[in-house]
């Protein structure tokens, strides 16, 4: 987000912030009826945004919520995404709930975002759909293990299922040898959302889809480091090298 004009870098810098803590509360360890009471305060705090009458910290994110026209009732999905992991951990969701998931915590973060960008209202929600889910669910492949820790397992029951996995439990799951096809579902479908994605940045001005490109560069990099390591265990932590990641952004820059 750095490469942005100030204006539109301060706005994201908010959006993630925002984000950030919410996440935060969803993966807290504590009790999660105080979990969900600090997510309806964040629910206020956002109504009080949008009455004029933000509180002092929320002030930037209030300036970004004018100055780009950001709505409402996308800071509510986010929140109530965030609160699907807070009133259970999800197992093994069936595909209607994982989409439902995937468009709170994701899509509804990049139709956020692509009015920061300065995207047109079609396409910048083609977009937001898109590249949102297929960041989501490279970051459901990556993450395994570290949800399974949390006792949380995204990959849908329909795949499963269909790769003779009967198990819900993640430690089950993960640990069955045939999560690697359960997996490789995944994989079709969010190769799909980068392929959709990429079409409807390429019909854009690049001023305007520089950042969302990279971060589609970057995850979709991720993705194919995921693949080739595979997903039966042990699964070694995925990062990409720093040298990448910035061969990625001046590609973009110039």
């Amino acid at each position: 987000m750095r490469i942005l004009p100030r204006a539109q870098r301060e706005a994201m810098f908010e959006i993630y912030s925002f984000c950030r803590a919410v996440d935060d509360i969803a993966d807290d360890p504590g009790p999660r009826e105080v979990r969900r009471e600090q997510l309806a305060r964040w629910r206020s705090d956002i109504d009080a945004v949008y009455r004029g009458a933000a509180p002092p910290p929320l002030a930037g994110l209030a300036a970004a919520v004018r100055g780009f026209d950001l709505q409402r009732e996308n800071f509510l999905a986010i929140i109530d995404g965030m609160e699907m992991d807070v009133i259970a951990d999800i197992r093994a969701p069936d595909r209607t709930t994982l989409d439902l998931y995937c468009d709170r915590v994701a899509c509804a973060v990049g139709r956020l975002s692509v009015r920061v960008f300065g995207m047109s209202h079609d396409a910048g929600l083609k977009l937001a759909h898109h590249l949102g889910l297929a960041l989501q669910l490279t970051n459901i492949l990556r993450d395994l293990d570290e949800d399974a820790s949390l006792g949380r397992l995204y990959l849908p029951r329909e795949a499963l299922q269909a790769n003779g996995i009967a198990a819900t439990g993640p430690r089950e799951v993960l640990a069955h040898p045939a999560v690697g096809k359960a997996c490789a579902f995944i994989v079709d479908l969010a190769e799909e959302h980068f392929r959709q994605a990429r079409k409807i940045m390429a019909q854009n001005p690049r001023r305007i889809v520089r950042a969302p490109r990279i971060m589609g560069e970057a995850y979709h990099a991720i993705l194919d480091v995921l693949v080739a390591r595979g997903f039966a265990p042990p699964r070694a932590r995925i990062r990409l090298p720093r040298a990448k990641l910035l061969f990625i952004v001046l590609r973009n820059l110039v």
